[in-house]
């Protein structure tokens, strides 16, 4: 049985990801950024091990979780905050926020779980990434860049760790129906637009991405590393 935790697990992508490990046998932490209460719902609806809470805005909030969790097999970073502005307006806010969540937390959570599974000689790290890396949106400009700067971290960081037995990689979801996403895909104009540019013609399910997830952190994915697998629909085509 496999220790996991995934970041941002009380809904949508991450909670599916949590359901996903607790049915294929492994001990889930699920995570929550302030909403005790919330995470508590999520670790009962997906069944799994223990509920935690920080918010990785929180310059010791990796240092904190890992102080909680302890060490890890596989750390799922999806964890991540979106402002929809055009780059002229971008706030201080939305600029600091996305940041500090998007790529600060992504490498202070690396740097917390690493070494022990560098110690133990095997580790799963996942960073959960964005059609947005291959495709422009006029008002995720900043959003896109942060993904951006994540994959580099993921083939950086992933040639450093791969000879002791770590693979780190990323899943990169196309137009997935999570609560994210709800208000702007209510729009039957939008949300045909949408679905107009995805060859697939549907909306991603949170399951998709989570089928991506335990693949990359299965055997059969031992010897697949600094990848960037979409799950879009061929949305980034």
């Amino acid at each position: 049985m496999r220790k996991v935790l995934v970041t941002g697990s009380t809904q949508g992508i991450g909670k599916a990801v949590a359901a996903a490990f607790v049915q294929n046998g492994d001990e889930v932490i699920v995570h929550g950024s302030r909403d005790r209460n919330k995470a508590e719902r999520a670790r009962v609806e997906t069944g799994a091990a223990r509920a935690v809470t920080a918010d990785l805005a929180d310059r010791d909030a990796a240092a904190a979780l890992y102080a909680a969790t302890g060490p890890v097999d596989c750390l799922i970073l999806n964890a991540s905050v979106q402002y929809k502005q055009r780059w002229e307006d971008i706030t201080d806010e939305a600029l600091d926020r996305q940041i500090d969540i998007n790529i600060k937390s992504t490498l202070r959570l690396m740097q917390a779980y690493y070494p022990a599974m560098k110690a133990n000689g095997f580790g799963r790290i996942v960073t959960i990434g964005s059609v947005n890396q291959r495709r422009c949106h006029p008002e995720l400009a900043l959003y896109a860049a942060t993904k951006c700067a994540v994959m580099h971290l993921v083939r950086n960081i992933a040639k450093e760790a791969a000879p002791y037995g770590v693979t780190v990689n990323n899943v990169s979801p196309g137009a997935i129906g999570t609560p994210r996403n709800d208000e702007a895909l209510a729009d039957p104009a939008y949300r045909q637009q949408v679905l107009a540019s995805i060859p697939m013609g549907r909306l991603g399910m949170p399951e998709d991405c989570a089928g991506a997830v335990l693949f990359v952190c299965g055997d059969g994915a031992a010897y697949v590393t600094g990848a960037d697998i979409p799950v879009d629909g061929g949305m980034g085509l």
